[in-house]
């Protein structure tokens, strides 16, 4: 549908909605920017007062602008979240302007668990442990230290034990929008594809074998 503007109007209504919107999506990235972290559709909707898919809408739209005029900062989305990161193919440049600053490597216990969590959630402590074999309390406690895990809820089983999932931080070091986009254990039974964090947190890289043998509960 063709929407005519008059110009019988000093400003139209046309023309007033037009501008409403831009300078709501220039909000949004003064926001984005000042905010840092993913910012939820959501909490920014609070702010105009306005419905949260709306604003969602003006976030994709914004995204897309970036995309096609191919900035050298994009807008990432996190599930309903969105945030302003560099475009990876200028990695180079900002390495060699940045002094990099070492990040502790996950240990290979740590990274199945994590793996495990992923794949698994929600799952308890003791049915992580009842795959891996061997206690796994102290890398749990760390990988929620690390923000990489997190507790969901409570098991109706005996003792209600800890529930636990991943979080958008998880999600931000595998550079998805959601779990859903982790590779199908299907597909890892049947491809040659490497399980991966960001190189930036040099973390230790997981075969797509060893996490189909986790997930399906296979012994070290």
């Amino acid at each position: 549908m063709t929407i005519l503007c008059s110009r019988n109007w000093e400003t139209s209504p046309c023309e007033r909605i037009m501008t409403t919107k831009k300078t709501i999506k220039s909000a949004l990235e003064s926001m984005m920017f000042t905010w840092g972290e993913p910012l939820d559709a959501k909490d920014a909707a609070d702010v105009f007062n306005m419905d949260w898919k709306e604003v969602y809408d003006l976030f994709i739209e914004l995204q897309e602008e970036y995309q096609q005029e191919g900035r050298g900062i994009e807008i990432r989305r996190i599930e309903k979240s969105f945030q302003f990161v560099t475009k990876a193919e200028n990695y180079e440049y900002i390495e060699k302007l940045c002094t990099p600053v070492k990040k502790k490597k996950l240990s290979q216990s740590a990274l199945e668990v994590l793996a495990i969590v992923a794949y698994k959630q929600p799952v308890t402590r003791g049915e992580v442990e009842a795959i891996r074999g061997i206690k796994c309390e102290r890398v749990l406690e760390g990988l929620e230290k690390k923000d990489l895990i997190k507790e969901v809820g409570r098991s109706n089983g005996l003792g209600r034990p800890i529930l636990y999932g991943t979080t958008e931080q998880f999600l931000q070091y595998m550079n998805i929008s959601s779990i859903d986009q982790l590779p199908q254990l299907e597909d890892m039974e049947n491809g040659t594809e490497s399980f991966q964090v960001e190189e930036s947190l040099e973390m230790n890289q997981i075969s797509m074998d060893s996490l189909t043998d986790i997930a399906h509960g296979t012994e070290e």
